[in-house]
């Protein structure tokens, strides 16, 4: 959700979404000439998140285009989602590789292939490799429903549902070989309701994933282009 200015803020807030000179700004300050920035997608789900950057794209709120989607189980919504948004996508069966590394390594062949730029693992169900992370420093970026570091790993909403706690959230994040502790890019914040349960929670962070992570992939472009 949108941050409004305090006047007794020392540091401007994050708002989304942000003015249209800003995001142009931010999403084309690494992109390659000459055309947007080429996002590589990677989903093993529903795939919600691959379409909310395909529309960001395609609504002119983010400077950049999917080139390629990943999947790792064949006929998920993800890629039923590709096909009716005309992207391509490959599929890439962890079950048929013996090892994380060797799944890895054909991710980055594919993604090379693509000429894609920055990487973004929305619901990826697998954990990752330096193979990966390595050919795509700083550009590897992932979405996780909850408010980092706080339960980290898989099902983050039943464990915030299990601790009692009454704010949950979503983080996304640069991608490190330590599981979901690298760099936080935007987070936002999402109150646990009386009577919530696992599916609505996760509907209402969902909402809010669908929001900040094309922000995060302009920020992360944006960093990229900055002088060190």
């Amino acid at each position: 959700m949108p941050a409004f200015a305090d006047p007794s803020d020392q540091e401007p807030c994050v708002q989304w979404p942000l003015p249209p000179d800003c995001l142009e700004a931010q999403a084309t300050a690494w992109a390659p000439e000459p055309g947007p920035l080429r996002l590589g997608v990677m989903a093993s789900g529903a795939g919600s998140n691959f379409e909310a950057l395909v529309q960001a794209c395609r609504q002119g709120n983010l400077q950049a285009e999917v080139a390629l989607l990943v999947v790792n189980n064949s006929g998920c919504g993800a890629q039923q989602r590709a096909e009716r948004l005309g992207i391509p996508c490959q599929l890439h069966d962890h079950r048929h590789h013996p090892s994380r590394e060797q799944l890895d390594r054909a991710l980055v062949a594919s993604f090379q292939a693509a000429a894609v730029d920055l990487v973004v693992m929305a619901g990826w169900m697998r954990v990752v490799t330096p193979t990966l992370i390595g050919a795509f420093p700083d550009r590897l970026v992932n979405i996780h429903p909850s408010l980092l570091p706080s339960f980290r790993g898989l099902d983050a909403v039943g464990q915030a549902l299990a601790a009692g706690v009454t704010l949950a959230g979503c983080t996304a994040h640069l991608v490190s070989e330590e599981v979901d502790a690298g760099r936080i890019l935007v987070q936002a914040a999402v109150p646990v309701l009386a009577g919530d349960d696992h599916a609505s929670l996760t509907r209402r962070i969902q909402m809010q994933e669908h929001r900040i992570l094309p922000l995060a992939v302009a920020l992360t472009a944006q960093q990229l282009g900055e002088p060190d």
